[in-house]
């Protein structure tokens, strides 16, 4: 006879976590290991990692969730490890070989194929996606051996380095756009080579300014004390701390809390920060035009006064 499940006692948990993503699990199996080891009510990922993939996946927990849009859209590096002559139906590892050819590489292509793919470019999104065609991911229909048309997508490689490993891998540092595929990248490159390609190790280093360096794996969340798991939390504000920063006097604090614009003498800002001073508590988003603070997404109170305790936890 099965010993009952302990049913867990949630709680409210605001703030973000900084995971590393170990590799074989999905980002949402990852985040409800987090949450279950921090006991927190409500939680969401800032998009989705390839179970395949590992690195940063930052989590956000409580209030900020109202944010996690914000890295949803934020610039991200990742490290890849490429197979080349080698296509497979996935793009990855896990799919079935598609076509084998030659390889004869020099330093001259991997130079010309770094230019070749750094700035602007255009990209078709792989049918092994969460991408939705009539409310059906991409992956559904792939799986079904269905192959449905998908229109090519813009978007910016910020910075590539393309360097050999052997006679038939690269690896692959691009720093990117939101929506830029990096299978397709390590596909498109084998093209360019002329021989194909398929990734066989991929992990994000960066999201916005999250780094690797500063996250935490499941493992050693996992030996940690309760108040140790919460001292991992950054401040549900990390998540806007490139917007400008506007302090606001409790009245105006709590005018603009409800939802009211107010008027100072600060300068047009699309992306802001509003902060009550009395004590520093972080509010929400908004932006200014022409003197006035207008509210974008907000904290409610109570979400307020619980942050303020989290944080107070040492």
């Amino acid at each position: 006879m099965n010993a009952p499940r302990t049913r867990v006692q949630r709680r409210p948990v605001h703030g973000v976590l900084l995971l590393d993503k170990p590799l074989g699990l999905s980002s949402n199996q990852a985040l409800q290991k987090a949450k279950w080891l921090l006991r927190a009510e409500k939680a969401g990922h800032t998009g989705t990692l390839d179970p395949l993939a590992s690195g940063v996946l930052p989590l956000c927990f409580g209030a900020a969730t109202k944010f996690s849009q914000l890295h949803l859209d934020a610039d991200k590096t990742y490290e890849a490890t490429a197979r080349l002559g080698i296509r497979t139906s996935t793009g990855d590892a896990e799919g079935e070989v598609i076509d084998q050819r030659p390889v004869a590489l020099t330093p001259a292509d991997l130079d010309r194929v770094q230019v070749q793919f750094t700035g602007p470019i255009r990209q078709v999104p792989p049918m092994h996606s969460a991408l939705k065609k009539d409310g059906k991911a991409l992956y559904e229909y792939a799986r079904e051996g269905i192959e449905v048309e998908r229109a090519a997508r813009d978007v910016v490689i910020h910075a590539l380095a393309l360097s050999q490993l052997s006679a038939h891998e690269i690896r692959i540092r691009a720093s990117v756009s939101k929506g830029t595929y990096i299978r397709t990248l390590g596909e498109d490159i084998g093209e360019a080579l002329g021989c194909g390609a398929h990734l066989t190790a991929l992990r994000r280093t960066a999201t916005g300014d999250f780094e690797a360096s500063r996250c935490v794996t499941l493992e050693a969340l996992e030996a940690m004390s309760e108040e140790e798991r919460l001292a991992q939390l950054l401040p549900v504000e990390s998540l806007v701390a490139g917007h400008t920063s506007v302090m606001l006097p409790a009245e105006d604090a709590a005018r603009f809390l409800s939802g009211l614009r107010r008027r100072g003498g600060w300068p047009d800002a699309a992306e802001v920060a509003v902060f009550g001073c009395t004590p520093r508590a972080f509010l929400g988003t908004a932006h200014v035009k022409a003197g006035e603070l207008i509210p974008g997404r907000l904290l409610n109170p109570l979400e307020i006064q619980q942050t303020l305790l989290t944080e107070a936890i040492p």
